[in-house]
């Protein structure tokens, strides 16, 4: 087995194990199914799990590759939501549920949306963070009201 192999292999296990603590008893690795990739996990119906991990930090760009093949990976096993999770370096397998889980902004809003607003308060979850680039955070801003977009006098984003 290749070395990356063998550290995707292990994130992938780590994860699988956080799932299982965490609501999710039977998830586990899924087998390759060729081209139509279906995620890295199965066994936690309406979700399909895509698990990175790298030495290195990721690029933004690399960010925004792996969403996109998450979003393949969801339509292909048909599930409703896709997750990508991305091992944090300096934190260990012991610790997966402290790796970064990246969603689109809408995708965020609408599990929010699923929410009662006093889970939300009790639970804490309107402090929770959600990771996203600077550049996306003024676009949206922008798009709210907020500040000039470019091309009225604002700054280049």
């Amino acid at each position: 087995m290749s070395q990356a192999k063998d550290i995707g292999t292990r994130a992938e296990t780590a994860v699988v194990r956080y799932l299982r603590t965490a609501g999710w008893p039977g998830a586990e690795r899924r087998a390759l199914t060729g081209a139509l990739d279906q995620g890295d996990i199965t066994g936690t119906p309406g979700i399909a799990w895509e698990v990175k991990a790298r030495k290195r930090p990721p690029s933004d760009e690399q960010v925004l590759a792996w969403l996109v093949e998450t979003e393949v990976e969801r339509a292909n096993a048909g599930a409703e939501w896709g997750v990508l999770v991305v091992r944090r370096p300096g934190v260990g397998p012991a610790n997966a549920g402290r790796w970064w889980a990246y969603l689109s902004v809408a995708d965020v809003a609408a599990l929010a949306a699923y929410q009662e607003s006093e889970f939300l308060v009790r639970r804490g979850a309107l402090g929770w963070p959600v990771r996203m680039l600077l550049v996306n955070t003024v676009e949206l801003l922008h798009g709210a009201g907020y500040g000039t977009p470019n091309g009225a006098g604002g700054a280049s984003c």
